[in-house]
């Protein structure tokens, strides 16, 4: 089924207007990128440090009467996450006053809420500021390895250029993500950096495509000028560029209704990075490819 038919847009030709947008959104993505490590932000409790209970139920628990629990013992900060094996998570950001006491009181508090629902203590630890800080170090260093790698591999099977403006288009992605979720406070914890090194892969693979039908362009040696080339080439891919994107954003838009609040951020940062990197595909990384061959 031919969705767009043949399209003649030249992107190249709006490549600084993209250039604005992609700098406003990497310098708020590198603002984030700055406060966060210094705990300026909305941070889980993985970064941030907390308390981490589990508790084993002989019955399924309702997570909606279990957070509506801690409100009520209030604890409205907490993150309720249901575990395979009727077991539930409950995580505290930074609580005030001794730790051992506050799991006294949650587990009094479930004690006294579910009666009828017998449960055991599996665990409870705490993270502390040092190891949030070796959580956001192991994270920074995820992403950076992530980096090099497509810079190695882009490089290897199409040329320098290409792994670089690939390697800037991802990054760009990255810190386009994290500086929007930075602006609507929303928690910087694991999944989101989980989340982000997901985004890479995705963007790639886009950016991957579009490179590919312009290495098989550029071998024609036609007489047409790079630009218009770099057009083409853009517009060929295009309905597999929208078809692909659109589907996954279906099933995205699937997991931000109906997956629940576990897994909602995730699915959020997921959700705008596939909009951001086919954007990035197009407008960002083809275009330095061709500024830098014309240098």
């Amino acid at each position: 089924m031919d969705i767009l038919g043949e399209t003649k847009i030249d992107f190249v030709g709006k490549k600084n207007y993209a250039f604005l947008i992609s700098a406003v959104l990497a310098v708020i993505g590198l603002t984030a990128a700055v406060l966060i490590p210094m705990g300026r932000a909305n941070l889980g409790v993985d970064f941030a440090g907390g308390v981490s209970i589990q508790l084993k139920f002989e019955r399924p628990v309702a997570i909606d009467e279990a957070r509506k629990l801690m409100e009520s013992t209030g604890y409205k900060d907490s993150e309720l996450q249901e575990i395979a094996g009727n077991k539930l998570l409950i995580r505290l950001k930074k609580p005030e006053g001794d730790v051992r006491k506050i799991s006294e009181n949650i587990v009094n508090s479930f004690a006294k809420g579910f009666p009828d629902n017998k449960f055991t203590i599996d665990s409870t630890e705490e993270v502390g500021p040092t190891v949030g800080k070796k959580l956001q170090k192991d994270a920074l260093w995820a992403v950076l390895i992530s980096l090099l790698g497509i810079l190695l591999y882009v490089a290897w099977r199409f040329e320098l250029r290409f792994g670089v403006a690939a390697v800037i288009a991802t990054f760009h992605d990255v810190l386009a993500v994290l500086g929007i979720f930075y602006v609507l406070n929303k928690e910087i914890n694991l999944l989101i950096i989980t989340a982000l090194l997901t985004l890479a892969g995705y963007s790639l693979t886009d950016t991957v495509v579009v490179f590919d039908r312009i290495r098989e362009n550029l071998r024609k040696k036609t007489k047409e000028t790079l630009d218009a080339m770099i057009n083409r080439s853009i517009n060929e891919v295009l309905r597999r560029t929208i078809v692909t994107s659109s589907t996954v954003l279906l099933v995205l838009s699937a997991l931000l209704i109906a997956g629940g609040d576990v897994i909602h951020d995730f699915s959020l940062a997921l959700f705008i990075g596939v909009i951001i990197g086919t954007y990035s595909s197009i407008f960002v990384a083809s275009p330095i490819v061709l500024l830098w061959k014309k240098k």
